[in-house]
């Protein structure tokens, strides 16, 4: 009988044993590379769903971060906002910084769809489309929609605004929104109209 030298032996079992760890050490970068894929998919929708989420109650939709002023240029909630009634709104903001007052925004235009889900979560909180309506309008009747309103944060400066406002034309509307503010060219000669309690009031949310 013809025996295999150890130093064969030894050699066969160190060549198996690197084939074995070579196989184990493909398998890995296989799997991994797989689970790379698998996380990048992952990733991508979850970005998918996060883009479409801001699409509709982002900054792009009228969404409005903290912090933002009527000069803000950047942001779509100010900008579209109808022209006279920016401008109105910034020199009203220029002459009251002088007595230590910034408008701040917290709403401005709003796209259709924002304006939908604002009304929607105000059925919810209220309880029903009637007590929803004295606060958030449909996308048809909204001013916001149109551009043509703004609501302004900080009672310091709603509370300027009370005392000053027509004089650039801008009125509180609403007696229970003292955010809500309007252009009404008009009020520079006359004063403001009379302020209707809630939007229910306000024959342009019967349409």
């Amino acid at each position: 009988m013809t025996r295999t030298p150890p130093s064969a032996r030894t050699t066969t079992r160190r060549i198996h044993w690197l084939l074995a760890i070579g196989l184990i050490a493909v398998i890995a970068a296989i799997t991994a590379a797989f689970g790379h894929q698998s996380q990048n998919s992952s990733n991508s929708s979850n970005s998918s769903k996060s883009s479409s989420s801001s699409d509709s109650s982002g900054s792009s939709a009228g969404a409005v971060p903290d912090g933002v002023t009527v000069f803000d240029d950047e942001i779509p909630a100010v900008v579209h906002l109808d022209p006279d009634l920016l401008k109105a709104l910034r020199r009203a903001a220029t002459d009251a910084a002088d007595d230590g007052v910034e408008f701040y925004v917290n709403s401005g235009w709003r796209s259709p769809e924002y304006q939908n889900q604002l009304l929607r979560e105000a059925v919810s909180r209220y309880g029903s489309e009637d007590q929803a309506a004295r606060w958030v309008a449909t996308v048809e009747t909204s001013p916001h929609v149109a551009g043509d309103a703004v609501d302004i944060g900080r009672s310091e400066a709603t509370a300027w605004l009370s005392g000053h406002g027509a004089e650039y034309g801008l009125c509180q509307i609403y007696r229970n929104e003292p955010w809500h503010y309007e252009l009404r060219t008009h009020a520079t000669d006359g004063g403001c109209p009379r302020m209707y309690a809630d939007p229910t009031q306000d024959p342009r949310m019967q349409q």
